[in-house]
């Protein structure tokens, strides 16, 4: 029984050093291997096409913007004129003129939901059409560059020598996209953005 016990210990170590060998030796492809890493979010907060994008909404819903508020600072002159004449406004007067307030601030409140809405759906169009175009571009170096492998989610730790981002971040700031201005009018910020 003790022969049997031994020799399947010298087995298993036949295995193991088998096992071993056969790492060590396909160890030379993957030390040849070109891995790169992407942040992104970086990419998408620094991309000269995010910032195109971005600003191209803005001037799309400026003017819808800046008309909201316009209405909402006269609704807040009717509300404040309402508070100083409502004493001496008659009982149906007051009534019917506070009734015009909360009808007005109901449109008010519609017409933002409304914009906001659209505002979202835009914002997620062009978000849609900024990846693609970042994909694309992390996928055009990568092929240039010969890299066998980039990596972007996910990753816990990369050493800066394998972060390619800087790199990709210049291809995009010199592509042809970039050059161009979304409009020159000024940019409104949208509410609750």
């Amino acid at each position: 029984m003790n022969g049997l016990i031994n020799g399947k210990a010298k087995a298993r170590s036949i295995v193991c050093a088998l096992a071993a060998l056969g790492a060590l030796s396909a160890a030379p492809a993957w030390a040849e291997l070109k891995i790169g890493v992407v942040d992104y979010s970086k990419l998408v907060e620094e991309a000269p096409q995010a910032k195109l994008a971005l600003e191209k909404i803005r001037n799309e819903f400026g003017p819808r913007q800046r008309e909201l508020q316009s209405q909402q600072q006269s609704l807040k002159t009717k509300e404040d004129r309402l508070q100083k004449d409502g004493a001496t406004m008659t009982e149906e007067q007051r009534s019917q003129a506070e009734k015009e307030l909360r009808d007005s601030y109901r449109d008010l409140q519609r017409k933002q939901s409304e914009a906001q809405d659209d505002f979202n759906a835009r914002r997620n169009e062009e978000m849609s059409r900024l990846q693609r175009a970042l994909i694309e571009q992390v996928r055009r170096y990568a092929k240039a560059q010969n890299f066998d492998l980039v990596v972007a989610d996910g990753v816990i730790y990369a050493t800066p020598t394998l972060d390619i981002t800087p790199q990709i971040l210049t291809a995009l700031k010199s592509a042809p996209a970039a050059a161009k201005p979304a409009s020159s009018a000024p940019a409104a910020k949208p509410q609750g953005h």
